[in-house]
């Protein structure tokens, strides 16, 4: 277990462009590591099994035509599974799942699945936020965004051990440097002030100047 391998790089970009808490992406890497066996499965193996069998009919999966529990196994990081989530995830993506659903096989279809269907609560109603969050990591019950308690002790074990990679590697450091500050406006300079424009002086002061220079040079 590490960050290096392919499918957990793609997996925390994509829980980073999300916005997800560290927490969150460690508990988002703990559910694709599980469901896939450490992604060496990306469709489930079919036997059938007598629960794989099960799914045929199965109205909460929305396996109303016959053939659909095969066709609709489970794919993908969360091993999606059912008519219904095939369709809801048509509709997100922009492709038609239900006419080729091996595409929410790909790595780059799944990780989109994964990533949003935990943040939103697309699987079960239930969401990362309900149980993992800046004061706390539950991670046993968080199970519930995917299928009941199945494993859930195991998987918070997972969650755990991915959470101390993730702080080791810096995930969301970024966010706690916070935006560069913003640097004041520079001094404009001073517009200097208009002199007050000389007042003219009185025609009668003028003249009594004059009269005052010519007194002078008579005497």
């Amino acid at each position: 277990m590490n960050l290096v391998q392919p499918s957990t790089r793609l997996l925390v970009e994509s829980c980073e462009r999300e916005g997800l808490l560290r927490n969150q992406c460690a508990y988002v890497l703990a559910t694709a590591w599980h469901e896939t066996g450490a992604y060496k499965y990306m469709r489930e193996i079919w036997g059938p099994t007598s629960a794989q069998k099960r799914y045929e009919g199965r109205k909460d999966l929305g396996n109303t035509v016959a053939g659909d529990g095969k066709k609709f196994m489970g794919r993908g990081f969360v091993q999606i599974t059912g008519r219904r989530n095939y369709t809801d995830w048509s509709r997100r993506l922009g492709l038609d799942l239900l006419k080729e659903p091996q595409l929410a096989e790909q790595p780059e279809m799944a990780v989109h699945i994964i990533v949003k269907g935990m943040k939103l609560g697309t699987f079960t109603g239930k969401k990362l936020d309900d149980y993992v969050t800046l004061s706390k990591s539950d991670f046993v019950n968080a199970r519930r965004i995917i299928n009941g308690t199945d494993k859930a002790a195991l998987i918070a074990g997972y969650a755990e051990q991915f959470d101390d990679l993730l702080k080791a590697d810096g995930y969301g450091d970024e966010a706690l440097v916070g935006p560069a500050p913003i640097a004041p406006p520079e001094a404009s300079t001073p517009i200097p002030a208009t002199p007050e424009p000389v007042k003219p002086q009185s025609l009668l002061a003028s003249l009594l100047a004059l009269f005052s220079r010519l007194f002078k040079k008579g005497s």
